[in-house]
C-alpha cells in the first residue's frame, strides 16, 4: 500500500460518480471502486425522461459514461475489482484479491440490487417490457396493458401511478390480501382500470422480441393462466449491497445516515440507494453524492 488517498468511494453508480466529481474537483485524492461497469442500474435503462436538463430524455448508459468521463477529467482514479474486505480504522483499508488501498475517509455508494422474480424469460426480456421503476418507464406503456408483481407499499403506489398511463393494470399478488398501508389500498381499489389477481405467482414470461404474455399460477387452485399484456413491472423488493458494511448502523440492511451523509462510523459516509431514504432516483443519488463529497471535504479540513 504505497498511496493513501483522501477518500475512497465504493460504487460507480450515479451517487458514487457524482461524489467522485465533487471530491476530485475539490482537489481531494480520490479513488473509486466498481466491480463491473460504471453506472449501476441506469446502464440497463434505455431512456431516463425525468433527469433534470434533458427535455428529450437521456440514455442511461450514455449518462453513466459522461459521469465517468467527468470524474476522470477531474482526476479520479478507478479500480475495477471486487472488494473482499474493509478495515474501518483511522486509515480505512480496502482490500481486493490483488491489492489493498488506504484512505483517510470512505464514501459508500454500493447501491442495491433488484430482487428478481427468478422465472423463465426474466433475463431475456429485461429492458424489453420488464421494468422495475414505474416513475421511469410508465410513459412507454401509454394505453397498453401491464402487470404489476407485488403487494407491498411500492407495488400499490406504482400501480396507482401506472394507471394514469396504461389502459389496464393487473396486480399479481401471492397473498389473499395486500400488505400495503390501508390508505394506499383504498386509493388502488378506487381506480377503475386496476384489477387484482390474488393468490397468484408468476411462472413464465412469453414473447418474441418483447414481452407479450405472462403465465401465472393460482396457489390455491393450482390453475395456470396466460395473461396477454405489453409490460411487467416488478416490485418485490430491493436488496442493499451492504454485506461488507456490517460495522455500521443499519436498518433492514440499509445504512443509516444523517442529512449530511454521515454514518455511525467516524470518517465513513454513505450516499445513494444504499442508505435509508424515501426516494431512490438518479437525481437523488447524484444529490447524495455531492453532499457526501462536501461532507468529506469538511471532515478532512477539520483535521479528522
Amino acid at each position: 500500500m504505497e498511496k493513501i488517498y483522501d477518500v475512497i468511494i465504493i460504487g460507480g453508480g450515479p451517487a458514487g460518480l457524482s461524489a467522485a466529481v465533487y471530491s476530485s474537483r475539490a482537489k481531494l485524492k480520490t479513488l473509486l471502486f466498481e466491480k463491473a461497469a460504471c453506472g449501476g442500474q441506469i446502464i440497463i435503462t434505455d431512456l431516463i425522461e425525468n433527469y433534470p436538463g434533458f427535455d428529450s430524455g437521456v440514455n442511461g448508459y450514455e449518462l453513466a459514461m459522461k459521469l465517468e468521463s467527468q470524474a476522470k477529467k477531474f482526476g479520479t482514479d478507478f479500480v475495477f475489482e471486487e472488494i473482499i474486505e474493509i478495515n474501518d480504522g483511522k486509515t480505512k483499508i480496502v482490500r481486493t484479491a490483488n491489492a489493498q488501498y488506504g484512505a483517510k475517509s470512505l464514501i459508500i455508494a454500493a447501491g442495491t440490487k433488484i430482487r428478481p422474480m427468478g422465472i423463465k424469460g426474466e433475463n431475456e426480456f429485461m429492458g424489453k417490457g420488464i421494468s422495475y421503476c414505474a416513475v421511469c418507464d410508465a410513459p412507454f406503456f401509454k394505453n397498453k396493458t401491464v402487470a404489476v408483481i407485488g403487494g407491498g407499499d411500492s407495488a400499490v403506489q406504482e400501480s396507482v401511478y401506472l394507471s394514469k398511463f396504461a389502459k389496464s393494470v393487473i396486480v399479481i399478488h401471492r397473498r389473499d390480501s395486500f400488505r400495503a398501508a390501508k390508505s394506499l389500498q383504498e386509493k388502488l381499489f378506487s381506480i377503475p382500470n386496476i384489477s387484482v389477481k390474488y393468490d397468484c405467482v408468476p411462472l413464465q414470461i412469453k414473447g418474441s422480441q418483447k414481452v407479450e404474455g405472462l403465465i401465472v399460477s393460482n396457489l390455491k387452485t393450482k390453475i395456470q393462466e396466460e395473461i396477454i399484456l405489453d409490460g411487467i413491472f416488478v416490485f418485490i423488493g430491493l436488496i442493499p449491497n451492504s454485506e461488507h458494511f456490517q460495522f455500521l448502523k443499519l436498518e433492514n440492511g440499509y445504512i443509516i445516515t444523517d442529512e449530511n451523509m454521515r454514518t455511525s462510523a467516524q470518517g465513513v459516509f454513505a450516499c445513494g440507494d444504499i442508505r435509508k431514504k424515501q426516494l431512490r432516483q438518479v437525481v437523488t443519488a447524484a444529490s447524495d453524492g455531492a453532499c457526501a463529497a462536501i461532507s468529506v471535504e469538511h471532515y478532512l479540513d477539520d483535521g479528522l
